[in-house]
């Protein structure tokens, strides 16, 4: 990032957190933005930076000042073993407008993604996803999307961007890059059934809240594709997250919110992540910013922790299991990696009239998956990805 960009931010305030016993903190081992020092990104791995900007989140607008909120609970946690070079390049400042805002955050980005630096966002509102995703776009290639939303953010006035309609722009951006898009943890009670049927007809998903209680670990594969990945933390049930304007009793519970957080940033595919709507000015004990923080924790430790699979390597060093299915008149290739005993499965391209070359496209599954293909059935991502490459 050149040094002009640093201007665009305000520098960090960061407190030593010790303790009697000595042990390092993450304020020990990130490399801040401060008054006399900017850093470096040569071989840095994660850049964080705030956006102080709640103007499009409605009633919850105290979003603005989650950045330092979450920032002083994540530095008080202990550093990784697998630390990689990672830097917080301070507070994004609001523009005059929010499209000012926007275009800060979309060019912050894009020249983050483009030096293979993975941002992390802490918001403000969930609408800065728009700029996350347009910063990505123009790289020209396919994205995956991946919320966790308590509500489906379509709909509402077309005319403005806001926390509750920002997909809108998303889904009929042009030129359009969106392939897949799925949403985590939506409530049944909470989502109009025209918006759920809409996305059906777009192929896109939602998985609902009561699947992710039952198995969140069907999430894993779900977030192993995503090039981005937003959160909304009012996905999160009030007695775990309090700050948000619109808590309510249910939602995703601590444990499960910490576990997506380590999903998403394994997987090799992830380009930038962000995390919106925290609101500390209805932080009871400040909980909210404790698991905000502890969530940043775990999506760094899945940075740390990724394996070089695939996209990142080859399928040539995989196991390879062919299952033919009969009563569909189809065989499933899956793949499964001797590094991270994760599995795949290969869907190809249809054949299209005076076009013979083959093409197939990887996507994630689980052995479950595989499991479901050896007893006949045909996996419902692979038909759902089929019918998209049509």
């Amino acid at each position: 990032m050149s040094h002009e960009l640093y201007d665009l931010f305000e520098t960090v305030y960061t407190p030593y957190f010790s303790n009697s016993e000595g042990a390092a903190r993450i304020a020990d081992r990130i490399e801040v933005h401060r008054f006399d020092h900017r850093p470096g990104l040569e071989g840095v791995r994660v850049a964080l930076f705030g956006v102080l900007d709640g103007r499009n989140s409605g009633d919850n607008e105290g979003c603005a000042a989650a950045p330092d909120a979450i920032r002083e609970r994540l530095y008080r946690l202990m550093p990784h073993r697998g630390w990689m070079p990672t830097v917080d390049l301070g507070n994004l400042r609001p523009g005059v407008t929010s499209q000012d805002t926007h275009a800060a955050v979309r060019m912050v980005v894009n020249e983050l993604v483009t030096m293979g630096i993975v941002p992390v966002v802490l918001g403000g509102g969930q609408d800065l996803t728009v700029p996350m995703y347009e910063a990505l776009s123009v790289l020209g290639e396919p994205l995956n999307v991946v919320t966790w939303d308590a509500r489906l953010d379509f709909g509402a006035d077309p005319g403005a961007t806001t926390a509750a309609n920002y997909m809108n722009d998303i889904v009929l951006a042009e030129p359009n890059r969106l392939f897949d898009y799925v949403n985590i943890g939506h409530q049944g009670y909470l989502t109009d059934a025209d918006t759920l049927e809409l996305l059906d007809k777009m192929q896109f998903d939602a998985k609902r809240l009561g699947l992710v209680h039952d198995d969140v670990e069907a999430m894993e594969p779900i977030l192993r594709d995503a090039d981005l990945v937003s959160i909304d933390m009012q996905a999160v049930r009030g007695a775990d997250h309090p700050a948000h304007a619109e808590a309510g009793p249910n939602g995703l519970d601590a444990q499960q919110v910490c576990r997506l957080g380590r999903y998403a940033g394994m997987s090799d595919r992830l380009k930038a992540i962000g995390l919106f709507e925290h609101n500390p000015a209805l932080d009871v004990r400040h909980l909210g910013a404790e698991l905000c923080g502890q969530v940043v924790w775990h999506i760094l430790e899945g940075i740390f922790s990724q394996k070089a699979d695939y996209p990142k390597c080859t399928k040539d060093a995989y196991q390879r299991y062919v299952v033919d299915l009969e009563n569909v008149r189809h065989e499933v290739v899956f793949y499964k990696s001797p590094r991270s005993d994760r599995w795949w499965m290969e869907v190809p391209f249809p054949p299209r009239k005076g076009n013979d070359l083959r093409r197939e496209l990887l996507i994630s599954c689980s052995y479950a998956d595989y499991q479901d293909a050896a007893e006949g059935n045909l996996p419902d991502r692979w038909w759902k990805t089929f019918q998209k490459l049509a």
